[in-house]
C-alpha cells in the first residue's frame, strides 16, 4: 500500500488553479440558513496557498480572520468532460486545508471572495498527501481544533454534493489539470481565530484493507501583521450580521446579552405530564377543553408533512406581517425574526407561525426545518405555505402548513416579531401554551389547565376503552355510551376490582 508523503513546496508550485466550494455540508447550510440546489464555486489564486506551520497573517485594521477546516483534492490526471462514475480516478491525493479568510473584505467581492480569500498564504494545506485511490471518498473525516479545543468535525458521507459530482460539474466547462486543487467545503463550526491562536486541521479515512490514513494535523498560528492595508481600494468594513456569520452565532460574536435570565415562559410540561398527553387523542382533549368552556382552542385547516405523527410541546411564536418593500428591506434580510426564532428553539418547543392564513408563499423551508430538528424542537406549525415540501416531509421533525408553495418568504411576508400572542389557523396562541397534535388535528391548551385536562383525558379514555370492550361483547350503546347509572356502577366496580351489578 502506498503510504502518505509530506506535502512540500512542489505541490504548491504545481497548483495551476485553486477552486473552492461555497456550501457543501448540511450542517453548514443549516447555520447559513440556505440550502443550495446546485454547487457554486469561487476561484483562489495559487499564491493563496501555504504550507504546514506557516503563519496566518491578520493585517492591521482587520478584525475577523475566519478559519475553515476542509478536505482538499489534488488532481492527479487531466480531466475534461468526465462522468461522475469516472471522476475519482482523476484525483491523485487528498489532504487537509484551512480555507481561511478576512471577513472584513467580503463586502466588495461577495460571492467571488477575491480579496477576502485570495490573500497570499491565507490557505494552508498539508501536512501529508494521502493516496486518493486507497481511500473511500465518502468516508473521510475532517476536524479542526483551535488551541486544542475541537471546533469542527464532520464526515464526507453527509456532503450535499459528493466529490464526483463536483469534478464532473467543473469539467463540463473547464479542464482540471494535474496539480489543481479543489477545496470541497467546510462543515458547521467554522469560526474566527485571533492572533496567538493555533489552528489545526486533520483529514483521515480508512483504506480498503481497514487501515487508517491521516494527514496529521495541519498546524498554523495566527499572527498580527505589522502592516495595514493601503487605501487604494476597499477597506475593512463589518456589520454585526457579518460578525455573527463569521463567529457562527451572536453569542460567540459577543453580541448576545448575558443569558442571566431567559425571558421566555417556562414550560409547564414535566416528563410525566408529557407522557399523559402523548397517551390521549386530541379529540379527547377537545372534549375536556369544551367542558371547561374553551371552545376555540383548535388550529384548523392545515396539512401535516408526516401524517399520523403525534406531537406534544410548548409553544414558541413567530409573527409575519404583510409584505411591504421598505419593511422587508429593513427587517427581512440578515439575522431576521424568522432565523432568530428558529435559532432560539429548545428541546420540546413547537414553533407556531402566524402567517395570516396567506398561502401564496413559503414560510418554512428545508434549512430552517433542519435547524429546528437539530435543536430538538418537537414540531413546526404555520398557517402559511411550506417550501421544499418533499425534503421537509423526509425529516424526522413533523410540520403542519396550509399548503406546499415554491415562492420565497418575501413574496408575501415580512418576519416581524418573536414570542408574542399570535393567531394561527383560527386559534390564538401564546408563548408557553401547550400544543398537542395528532391525525385528528391540533389543540392549544392554556398552561394553567394542562394538568387537570391531561388527568381527566386519561380517565375519559380509560372509560371509553372499557365501553368499547362492552360493545365488542355485543352490548347495545343505548345506556352504555354515555353510561347510565347501572353501567356506571359496573364500571366503577371493575375499576376498583370488585364485581358489580348485572346490566
Amino acid at each position: 500500500m502506498e503510504r502518505p508523503e509530506q506535502l512540500g513546496q512542489e505541490t504548491l508550485d504545481a497548483a495551476g488553479k485553486v477552486i473552492a466550494v461555497h456550501l457543501n455540508y448540511p450542517s453548514r447550510a443549516a447555520q447559513r440558513g440556505r440550502m443550495p440546489a446546485v454547487p457554486s464555486y469561487f476561484l483562489k489564486p495559487a499564491t493563496s496557498l501555504a504550507l504546514h506551520r506557516a503563519d496566518l497573517h491578520r493585517p492591521q485594521g482587520v478584525e475577523l480572520l475566519t478559519v475553515e477546516g476542509e478536505v482538499a483534492l489534488v488532481i492527479g490526471s487531466r480531466a475534461h468532460r468526465i462522468a461522475p462514475e469516472d471522476a475519482w480516478q482523476h484525483v491523485g491525493a487528498v489532504t487537509a486545508a484551512n480555507d481561511a479568510g478576512l471577513a472584513d473584505l467580503r463586502w466588495p467581492d461577495k460571492g467571488s471572495n477575491l480579496r477576502s480569500k485570495g490573500v497570499d498564504g491565507i490557505a494552508p494545506v498539508g501536512p501529508a498527501l494521502l493516496p486518493a485511490q486507497e481511500l473511500d471518498p465518502a468516508a473521510l473525516r475532517v476536524r479542526m481544533w483551535i488551541n486544542g479545543d475541537l471546533a469542527q468535525e464532520d464526515s464526507t458521507s453527509t456532503l450535499l454534493f459528493p466529490f464526483a459530482q463536483l469534478m464532473a460539474d467543473l469539467s463540463r466547462l473547464m479542464t482540471l489539470e494535474p496539480g489543481d486543487i479543489i477545496l470541497t467545503g467546510t462543515p458547521a463550526g467554522a469560526t474566527v481565530a485571533q492572533p496567538g491562536d493555533l489552528v489545526e486541521i486533520e483529514v483521515d479515512g480508512a483504506t480498503s484493507d481497514g487501515a487508517t490514513l491521516t494527514t496529521g494535523r495541519l498546524a498554523n498560528r495566527v499572527v498580527e501583521s505589522p502592516r495595514g492595508l493601503e487605501p487604494y481600494g476597499a477597506m475593512p468594513k463589518l456589520t454585526d450580521a457579518d460578525r455573527i456569520d463569521a463567529w457562527g452565532s451572536a453569542e460567540a460574536a459577543g453580541l448576545s446579552p448575558e443569558p442571566a435570565q431567559d425571558p421566555r415562559p417556562a414550560s409547564v410540561l414535566t416528563p410525566e405530564l408529557t407522557e399523559k398527553l402523548h397517551s390521549v387523542g386530541t379529540a379527547t382533549l377537545s372534549v375536556q377543553l369544551r367542558k371547561r368552556g374553551m371552545q376555540n382552542c383548535h388550529i384548523e385547516g392545515l396539512i401535516p408533512t408526516k401524517p399520523g405523527a403525534k406531537v406534544v410541546g410548548t409553544a414558541r411564536t413567530l409573527r409575519y406581517i404583510p409584505a411591504r418593500e421598505d419593511l422587508f428591506k429593513t427587517h427581512g434580510g440578515g439575522y431576521n425574526a424568522q432565523k432568530r426564532a428558529v435559532d432560539s428553539l429548545r428541546p420540546g418547543d413547537i414553533l407556531v407561525m402566524d402567517a395570516r392564513g396567506e398561502k401564496g408563499s413559503g414560510t418554512l423551508g428545508d434549512v430552517l426545518a433542519l435547524r429546528a430538528q437539530v435543536l430538538g424542537a418537537a414540531a413546526i406549525i404555520t398557517d402559511g405555505g411550506i417550501r421544499d415540501f418533499g425534503p421537509v416531509s423526509g425529516m424526522d421533525i413533523p410540520a403542519w402548513g396550509a399548503n406546499a408553495h415554491p415562492a420565497v418568504l418575501g413574496r408575501k411576508h415580512v418576519p416581524w416579531a418573536v414570542d408574542e400572542t399570535v393567531a394561527c389557523g383560527g386559534a390564538a396562541v401564546q408563548p408557553g401554551d401547550v400544543i398537542v397534535g395528532d391525525e385528528d388535528g391540533i389543540v392549544v391548551i392554556p398552561p394553567q389547565l394542562v394538568e387537570e385536562v391531561a388527568d381527566d383525558a386519561v380517565a375519559q379514555e380509560r372509560e371509553e376503552a372499557w365501553v368499547a370492550e362492552r360493545v365488542a361483547e355485543g352490548n347495545p350503546v343505548d345506556g352504555l355510551f354515555p353510561m347510565n347509572a347501572v353501567w356506571r356502577a359496573k364500571y366503577d366496580a371493575d375499576a376498583s376490582g370488585e364485581a358489580g351489578p348485572q346490566a
